[in-house]
């Protein structure tokens, strides 16, 4: 039987925090980016906060939040970041108070490669002093266990770009400074055994920060929207060629075996 999960769409929750710089520069010192965040607020770092704190018995298997409790029972284990769309409507203040408006905004079956898929759309409004800062749309994937995920082999195939290595040491800082406990990114044996992945994976949000990096310094100015779409999962310790795509206003992250593994678009 399909469960219907159509009584959680428009439920949503108002957060209130202070956006403290260390928050900020934890978060910047775990993607690789400049420390002085007074001069340059890190590259997607509003999601260093609003991050949910639960108690032990309140997390789920996976890591994260038991679901039920703001989000959904939805049954299917696996749950994937895919995309998101974010537009910057004005710079946000530091050590000032922020409110994040959080609305699931759909939720809908289709079918994968892998199987079938539960997406969930997360609408998420960041104001401070009455006036909107950040809007982004989340898609999250839910799906079921399936069959193991096969090694990516290293055939040297990432081409051009600027290379990124990242390592267990990267994917727990970056775990860290966005309060991301989904145990896929650091407990190896967790990711192998229970979700059936070769290795550690690396966040989806991670591999978009560094997108972001690249798309602002070839905009060389603010980014209005920036809009990414995860293709393929990154392991660890696997090189990374980040550049630009043929499409203009377009970069992308692809793996050491030529596969993208993620495609965004962005608007300066």
């Amino acid at each position: 039987m399909t469960t219907d999960y159509s009584d959680w769409i428009g439920r949503g929750r108002v957060q209130t925090a202070v956006l403290e710089p260390e928050l900020a520069r934890r978060y910047a010192a775990a993607m690789g980016a400049p420390l002085d965040v007074e001069a340059s607020f890190p590259p997607l770092g509003h999601w260093a906060y609003f991050n949910d704190a639960v108690a032990p018995a309140d997390l789920g298997p996976d890591g994260h939040p038991r679901r039920g409790i703001f989000l959904p029972p939805i049954a299917e284990p696996r749950r994937m970041f895919a995309s998101s769309t974010i537009r910057f409507e004005a710079p946000l203040t530091l050590g000032e108070t922020a409110e994040l408006g959080t609305t699931i905004a759909d939720i809908r079956r289709r079918s994968g490669r892998s199987g079938d898929l539960v997406l969930m759309d997360v609408l998420r409004e960041l104001t401070q002093e009455g006036r909107l800062r950040i809007t982004e749309t989340q898609t999250i994937a839910y799906r079921e266990a399936g069959e193991p995920t096969a090694a990516v082999a290293d055939a040297g195939a990432g081409g051009a770009g600027e290379l990124w290595t990242p390592t267990t040491v990267d994917l727990f800082r970056y775990s860290a400074g966005t309060y991301n406990g989904h145990r896929i990114h650091y407990d190896q044996a967790y990711a192998r055994e229970r979700e059936g992945y070769p290795d550690l994976l690396v966040h989806g949000p991670f591999t978009a920060a560094k997108l972001f990096d690249l798309a602002s310094r070839a905009a060389m100015s603010p980014l209005k929207s920036f809009s990414f779409r995860a293709m393929a999962p990154l392991f660890v310790n696997q090189p990374v060629r980040l550049r630009p795509a043929d499409d203009p206003n377009t970069v992308i992250a692809v793996r050491c075996d030529g596969q993208i593994a993620m495609s965004a678009t962005y608007e300066a």
